[in-house]
């Protein structure tokens, strides 16, 4: 048998069982929305035993649910709803935090965390560089289209094509300046183009005279939002390109935060004189 890789193994001092049930949640992605019991049991080397107790359990609370047809498992309801308690709840402001202090530090930039919503992006974390503010009033909060700018196009470029062609097909978009994109073909050209480079540039698309560049940010294999970088446009005249690097590193690093956070310093006991 296979020796178990690192990020698999129980942490020393860790309930295995819950570890193990844990490991099972994060199994789910969008390439593979359902488990049998059998194939949980061979990915991570369990007897067929301990897979079905683990899943039943998820079961019986909400986690998981059971085709019975198929007996088959697929996340439940109470996965979702402790995940719109996360990204409300002010602990994806916490974790994102330090790392767009330091790319507004570093860029001089104004830093943008923005996470889907409808037919938006909305922006749940947020820097001000020290070249000013890019909005006089709060970041976080704003709500930016789909189809405009450099923030929603870099992750938006990088659904699946089936899924952003209903996102955006026979809908009425704005035009909010002259560069704004409105024809459905041309977007998903450029759409197409976003996904080939891996980062979005534009200058002008939603506020005049405001350039932007940005880069999505996945969660695991799954693209969960982007990070992007905005300033007047004559803070760019060599374009996105000095920038790239370091947006991209910062992505890199956001993304270990959201699926591995910092674990707080272990307590090491007091010794009480005797």
């Amino acid at each position: 048998m296979s020796e178990t890789p690192p990020h698999r193994r129980t942490p020393a001092g860790a309930l295995q069982t819950v570890d193990r049930a844990l490991l099972v949640l994060l199994a789910f992605e969008r390439t593979r929305p359902d488990w049998g019991v059998t194939e949980i049991a061979k990915e991570f080397g369990w007897d067929t035993s301990v897979a079905q107790r683990l899943l039943s359990t998820l079961a019986g609370r909400g986690f998981l649910v059971s085709d019975t047809a198929t007996r088959r498992y697929r996340i439940g309801p109470a996965a979702l709803r402790l995940g719109r308690l996360w990204e409300r709840s002010g602990s994806l402001e916490l974790l994102a935090g330090p790392v767009l202090e330091e790319l507004g530090r570093t860029t001089g930039d104004t830093v943008l965390f923005c996470l889907p919503d409808s037919f938006h992006m909305r922006c749940v974390a947020g820097a001000e560089g020290k070249s000013g503010p890019l909005r006089y009033y709060p970041l976080v909060g704003e709500l930016y289209p789909a189809h405009a700018g450099a923030t929603s196009k870099s992750y938006y470029a990088f659904l699946p094509d089936e899924q952003r062609h209903r996102l955006f097909r026979d809908r009425p978009m704005a035009r909010f300046t002259e560069r704004t994109v409105t024809d459905p073909d041309l977007l998903e050209r450029e759409f197409l183009r976003v996904r080939a480079q891996g980062y979005a540039w534009t200058v002008g698309e939603y506020d005049t005279g405001i350039a932007t560049v940005a880069v999505p940010v996945f969660v695991g294999r799954e693209p969960y939002g982007s990070l992007s970088l905005g300033g007047a446009e004559e803070r760019f005249p060599n374009g996105p390109e000095d920038r790239l690097d370091t947006l991209r590193n910062a992505a890199a690093a956001l993304e270990r935060r959201l699926t591995h956070p910092p674990q707080p310093p272990r307590r090491t006991p007091s010794r009480r004189n005797p």
